[in-house]
């Protein structure tokens, strides 16, 4: 199996760079973020929580509103609807409006995000052509994740919460500019009355993806702190999980397309099961770090798998829908697990906690079985060697 990039458009990669640049403007603005609400604005610690929390929020409420917006007027109105609201909330947080500007910034990023995304994922893969989804997945998933990685880098070497935002200002009026010029094929398709915004063939994915993910807020939020007990390699975990994450995703995230994309969602799960069982541990300095790429490498490719897996079944004019609709799942299970891994760990400790991520994978391998049918995506897949090969 040959990586390559040949055949991936100059529009194509401008795509990609947009949304590098939007959320890296969106990872700018968080190092500063709590320390701005509670010593600049005064606010309390669970101020800090609120304002923080209410990104999740309105980015699950929005979903509502940036497929139908992406399928029906467009994915290009939809990114840069997205752009423009991030630009906005850079602007927010400049002005001299106490607790309500960051609850409004906030309100803006999480609705920017939304729609940003929503409208991204359905272009690239317009683009870059539906056998090729689950490769152009992967390396959206990579500008995502470049830039959530550099943004608080940045937003760090930059000193202040003021220059952060400025930078999140900037950075998304310079994709917005960017994007203006990329030229969209797509043509949205007359649609019949209203459509139920949930599909009930899209639970089983919805379910898989959210059970994937209860294991994202354990990591952001008990790695560290899990680890300092045992040599304290937090910091080098965590960068060892987000690395591998970023790499495998730029380098490997068209396995699903090439191969049967259970294989990669199952396998995904089992490298990710290793990982989570050997951090619960309480493992050494070197095994946690190895522990945590395992991790980073099985993460790659559920994702990937499922909606490259149920893009190839949607129309075209309907793939926006099912992007947010996938989001928004991820969105209601990580804001769960997120408040179920602190009862955990309160209770049993943070192994406890890791142990749930662990069981978590469990369900989402037992969705899964709902998600592939085997006949059916080995013809896909057949169909799918056929048009690669006649667009080589």
């Amino acid at each position: 199996m040959r990586f390559s990039t040949q055949g991936f458009s100059a529009r194509f990669w401008a795509l990609i760079g947009a949304t590098f640049l939007g959320f890296l403007g969106i990872g700018t603005v968080l190092p500063g973020l709590a320390p701005h609400v509670r010593h600049d604005l005064g606010g309390s610690d669970q101020t800090v929580g609120f304002v923080i929390g209410i990104f999740s929020f309105v980015a699950l409420v929005s979903r509502l509103f940036s497929g139908p917006l992406a399928d029906r007027r467009g994915r290009k109105i939809a990114f840069l609807a997205g752009l423009f609201s991030c630009a906005l909330a850079g602007g927010v947080y400049l002005m001299p409006w106490g607790l309500p500007g960051a609850y409004l910034g906030r309100t803006l990023q999480g609705f920017g995000e939304a729609c940003l995304y929503t409208g991204a994922a359905a272009w690239v893969v317009d683009v870059a052509g539906i056998h090729r989804s689950a490769q152009a997945l992967g390396y959206l998933s990579s500008g995502i994740w470049g830039g959530i990685s550099a943004g608080p880098v940045v937003g760090q070497w930059l000193g202040s919460f003021e220059r952060a935002a400025l930078m999140q200002l900037v950075a998304a009026l310079i994709a917005f500019a960017i994007l203006s010029r990329v030229p969209e094929d797509y043509r949205p398709a007359p649609h019949d009355g209203k459509r139920p915004w949930l599909q009930m063939s899209l639970v089983p994915p919805g379910i898989a993806v959210g059970f994937v993910n209860v294991h994202y807020p354990v990591i952001t939020g008990f790695l560290i702190l899990h680890l300092a007990r045992h040599g304290n390699s937090g910091p080098a975990a965590f960068s060892a999980y987000a690395g591998l994450i970023l790499l495998s995703r730029f380098f490997l995230g068209g396995l699903p397309d090439r191969i049967h994309p259970a294989k990669t969602f199952y396998g995904g799960l089992v490298f990710m099961m290793v990982g989570l069982l050997l951090i619960a541990s309480g493992p050494s300095p070197a095994v946690a770090v190895t522990a945590a790429a395992i991790l980073g490498f099985g993460f790659s490719f559920p994702w990937s798998a499922i909606a490259a897996t149920v893009l190839r079944r949607t129309p075209e004019r309907e793939r926006g829908s099912a992007v947010s609709v996938l989001s928004a799942f991820f969105d209601l299970f990580v804001g769960i697990s997120s408040f179920a891994a602190g009862a955990v760990s309160h209770r049993f400790g943070y192994t406890g906690a890791f142990l749930m991520a662990a069981a978590a994978l469990g369900a989402a391998a037992f969705a899964g079985r709902f998600v592939f049918p085997a006949g059916e995506m080995e013809s896909v897949v057949e169909e799918d060697e056929r048009c690669y090969e006649t667009s080589r």
